[in-house]
């Protein structure tokens, strides 16, 4: 089992050339990755997203990739085109005839016009330093994910102690169960005195009403549901497959479990317990948040 929060870091660095790649993630319901290349690796992204999410299956992902030239690399030069600055200074020297205009032409003013200097960037073939890419992008990951599994165990002890806690809860409930059709009998008889009618205790109307309580009262199914959600919810505590939307999902079953029991079992000792449990799967609810 794996956490959402990481971080890994890898770089390779092969003719010159050194790529950097950083990759950090959080807590996202889905697969969210935003990944920042330079210009030079832009065609790279659908390579980089696909190795991704090979690894990754949730979780909002933020990768940062760097290109760094060494100075042995060929670099940006710049072109002069003194072909078109010698046609700029005859047209130049044209309109000074026909027109009559004073002025001269400097070199500074040739500089500026259009064309005559241009920027030659260094070429750079993105499928050539696609290897490089590929392996800091895996080292990143690689130091990614074991963090995520690092903090997959802790969060997994964490949970493995709160679901023994609500086992015991559970296992309390059910041993109590039993005696909630007998307070209320008890408690129906006691009110009957007091109200002073006269009505014996094997009375058919007495006993009808006790067992109609007794079947609404009955909590059994819902124990049983409850105790399969928490072995199921075990076994992927155990898993090294991706957990966290299945955790997610048996937390609210087991909450609806629990507050049918609370409503139905209608009995202070239960309902005190009851609250306990809902304490307890409410931080395991939190908790199953962070998990993959």
């Amino acid at each position: 089992m794996k956490s959402m929060t990481g971080y890994g870091r890898g770089e390779c660095a092969r003719a010159g050339v050194k790529i950097t790649v950083e990759l950090n993630s959080v807590n996202r319901r889905q697969a969210d990755i935003t990944i920042n290349l330079p210009r030079e690796l832009m065609e790279l992204e659908p390579r980089i997203r696909d190795i991704i999410n090979a690894r990754v299956s949730r979780g909002r992902l933020n990768v940062a990739v760097g290109y760094h030239p060494s100075s042995e690399r060929p670099q940006a030069h710049i072109r002069l085109d003194t072909g078109l600055a010698k046609a700029y200074l005859q047209a130049a020297k044209k309109l000074h005839r026909e027109l009559g205009i004073d002025g001269s032409v400097t070199l500074d003013s040739l500089l500026r016009l259009p064309g005559v200097v241009n920027l030659i960037e260094a070429e750079t073939d993105a499928e050539v330093l696609a290897p490089l890419v590929e392996k800091a992008l895996n080292q990143a990951l690689d130091q990614l994910i074991r963090m995520r599994e690092r903090e997959g165990k802790h969060l997994a002890a964490d949970l493995t102690k709160r679901l023994q806690r609500i086992r015991e809860g559970v296992e309390k409930i059910r041993a109590e169960a039993p005696n909630v059709v007998k307070r209320y009998q008890q408690q129906l008889h006691a009110r009957i005195r007091n109200a002073g009618i006269e009505l014996s205790l094997d009375d058919e109307r007495l006993a009808k009403e006790v067992a109609l309580f007794a079947d609404r009262a009955d909590i059994s199914e819902e124990l049983t549901r409850l105790s399969s959600h928490l072995n199921q919810f075990a076994g992927c505590l155990a898993s090294d497959e991706p957990v966290g939307r299945t955790l997610d999902f048996l937390s609210q079953e087991m909450s609806r479990e629990i507050n049918t029991v609370g409503s139905k079992a209608n009995d202070i000792s239960i309902a005190q317990t009851v609250v306990l449990l809902k304490g307890e799967l409410e931080k395991i609810r939190e908790q199953v948040q962070n998990i993959e």
